[in-house]
């Protein structure tokens, strides 16, 4: 993503963060905050329909949120021609539900002209099958965002696991 798109960068959670830098032992420089911007709340406020103010609440104006840093070029840190460096279990939630995300208990997919797996895969069934993932999957890892930004569970959201960072040694 360009250098200025900032607002379309998801938050990572202080939780997350932490896992992190304690799995990795990086410093803080592996994440940049960024102002809470109408346009950045109006992006979250488009994954969140109907929890305007819950928004607010959690990125009101004249603060900041956490989020990956970026180079020059605006490609993440962790982002390399081989994929990502961060083993799967530690990435942010936000990044291990794209291309999907879920309103309520459906399951979608997000608009990205650049994800390679959209070219390949006609339709979200298509594209499950292609990541080897499941609806279920994509439910408990968008509950789990939801609880680690203070979001209530979705109504009939599946029960959702325990993050446990230590068992990735």
């Amino acid at each position: 993503m360009p250098p200025g798109n900032e607002e379309h960068w998801f938050p990572v959670s202080a939780m997350e963060r932490r896992h992190i830098e304690d799995y990795l032992g990086l410093d803080r420089g592996a994440f940049t905050l960024s102002p809470n911007s109408g346009a950045f709340r109006s992006r979250l406020y488009g994954l969140f329909p109907g929890e305007r103010r819950q928004v607010e609440t959690l990125f009101p104006d004249g603060q900041t949120h956490a989020r990956l840093s970026c180079n020059d070029r605006g490609r993440c840190l962790f982002l390399r021609a081989a994929g990502c460096l961060l083993p799967r279990p530690l990435r942010p939630y936000y990044c291990r539900l794209f291309p999907f995300w879920a309103v309520e208990t459906r399951v979608t997919l997000l608009p990205s002209a650049g994800c390679l797996a959209k070219r390949e895969g006609r339709d979200l069934a298509d594209m499950l099958s292609l990541l080897e993932c499941t609806t279920t999957a994509i439910l408990d890892l968008h509950g789990r965002l939801r609880l680690a930004w203070g979001l209530a569970p979705a109504a009939d959201m599946p029960c959702v696991t325990p993050f446990r960072a230590r068992s990735l040694t």
